[in-house]
């Protein structure tokens, strides 16, 4: 597994995916709107990133797949739009889990969509099947299953989220800290004021905060919060968050 950095903004860097393409590739992961920044790759990225793969898969005369996981795609706001991979490269493999836009986490339901026209598609989807049964993976119940096509319009109120984000945002901005604004899902990585993170995520926890360090994402130096917590929480952790930022800065 290779991870290729990102811009400072956390979007695509192309010219570091180049560099990271080779001969053996076999597969470009995505996962927008993403865990942990909340960034929303828009369209024309995703459609330069779809010709960046074509070429190289001709190039060296073997298909790079395009696997997007997206279980937080129908949670974005402000209008943003999140564009399906299945209409802009033919290579793609789209994951998502209702875990999230239906807030049913632990029920283990969710499906891949194979594009019809990518390569070696029958064998793909066999494998798929095969892997599903035999490594013991949790499979929802039968009814859930019939049920679960006629809900695909149905998600949480994203709103519910956006307001957490507003508040938690304006506060972490006020208080000093470095953080990309969410478009999507419901996370914060904001830019850890020590470059150890993985220190000042145990500082805050002494203030009864618990964070994510970013090494565990591949991003040292940064920190994951979660605000899908009710407002209480929220609202009680500002002052961990504002004492621990003057202690260290």
């Amino acid at each position: 597994t290779v991870v290729v950095p990102t811009n400072e903004d956390f979007s695509l860097n192309f010219n570091a995916l180049r560099g990271a393409i080779s001969p053996k590739t076999k597969a470009v992961i995505i996962n927008s709107p993403n865990n942990p920044t909340g960034v929303v790759y828009p369209r024309k990225m995703l459609e330069e990133l779809a010709s960046i793969l074509r070429e190289y898969s001709t190039g060296n005369n073997n298909p790079i797949y395009l696997i997007s996981d997206d279980p937080y795609k129908k949670i974005v706001f402000d209008g943003v739009e999140t564009p399906n991979i299945l209409e802009l490269y033919e290579n793609s493999i789209y994951i998502t889990s209702h875990s999230k836009d239906l807030a049913i986490p632990g029920e283990r339901i969710g499906y891949v969509a194979v594009h019809p026209k990518c390569a070696d598609v029958e064998n793909l989807i066999s494998g798929l099947i095969f892997c599903n049964r035999v490594l013991g993976f949790v499979n929802a119940p039968a009814l859930i299953q019939r049920v679960i096509k006629n809900v695909q319009n149905i998600s949480v109120d994203a709103e519910f989220y956006r307001k957490k984000r507003d508040f938690l945002y304006a506060e972490l901005i006020s208080i000093g800290y470095s953080v990309v604004k969410p478009q999507g899902a419901f996370y914060f990585f904001p830019k850890s004021p020590l470059k150890d993170e993985v220190l000042f995520t145990q500082k805050l926890a002494e203030k009864k905060i618990l964070v994510v360090p970013g090494r565990g994402f591949g991003s040292p130096g940064y920190f994951r919060i979660s605000y899908c917590v009710p407002n209480q929480i929220l609202e009680g952790s500002i002052a961990g968050f504002k004492q621990v930022f003057n202690e260290v800065t």
